[in-house]
């Protein structure tokens, strides 16, 4: 059943993907908790799922325009596809009864970490690093792995992490990347790691297909529009915004 206000969420979720980079459950799977009353185990897949068919959406616009560093890429999946598996393997083997409370708790803080890593992402473009293209930087392989590793269970875990934690880290590695190949790389590499974690959490049975559908009409437009403004310092003036926003969430899911 099609709920326009779902809808008015994804638009502004989806926006905030492909303006920042940062992954829609930061602000899609809290929303869904706290304003729609999702059980937290329905939020993570519903959101998985809609982050699947929303991230190529800005992947594609950054694709067009040459700033997705593939073989950063390459390295960062060979992490977190089976980072992905091992988290819903977690939660598969969580009881109905214990599940929601563990992943409300989990997401509050994956939000906690997300809402740090961005303020560091800010601090550091504030000192000029990298706004510029430069010179291409060597991948720096098994740091690159445990990154997709790390990232790949927490985002199977919560569904957030895909852009919100990753691109943060990203930066401190690669620090001479531009800010719109950071997003551009981010965004491309979520799409498979996004893809094994929702897979898994359709199998166990946590998505909710109308509930996805809705936020997918607002969502897929919302990045499209993200993204074509990525580049520019649009992104920069929304972040600290988002930043409150995620430290909230998170305060609401741990203290209840």
């Amino acid at each position: 059943m099609f709920d326009p206000a779902l809808s008015l969420g994804g638009l502004l979720g989806g926006f905030a993907v492909g303006l920042t980079g940062m992954g829609g459950g930061a602000i899609l799977t809290p929303m869904l908790v706290l304003f729609f009353h999702v059980p937290a185990s329905a939020a993570v897949g519903s959101d998985l799922v809609a982050s699947l068919l929303m991230k190529p959406v800005g992947g594609a616009v950054h694709f067009r325009q040459r700033t997705v560093r593939f073989d950063i890429v390459k390295w960062l999946c060979l992490g977190s596809i089976p980072g992905a598996a091992v988290g819903v393997l977690i939660v598969s083997h969580l009881s109905d009864a214990v599940r929601d409370d563990i992943l409300l708790r989990g997401i509050g803080v994956a939000l906690i970490i997300a809402a740090a890593t961005m303020t560091l992402r800010t601090v550091r473009e504030s000192r000029g690093r990298g706004s510029e293209r430069k010179a291409d930087q060597p991948v720096k392989r098994l740091a690159t792995v445990a990154l997709g590793l790390a990232g790949g269970i927490i985002v199977g875990l919560t569904s957030v992490g895909s852009g919100s934690l990753m691109i943060v880290i990203l930066t401190m590695l690669y620090p001479t990347l531009s800010v719109s190949e950071l997003v551009g790389t981010d965004l491309i590499q979520a799409i498979p790691l996004v893809a094994t974690a929702a897979l898994g959490h359709l199998l166990l049975g946590d998505v909710r297909l109308g509930l996805t559908t809705s936020l997918l009409i607002g969502a897929i437009p919302g990045a499209y529009l993200g993204a074509r403004v990525s580049s520019s310092r649009a992104s920069r003036a929304v972040r600290p915004a988002l930043i409150v926003i995620l430290a909230a969430s998170a305060a609401r899911l741990l203290i209840g």
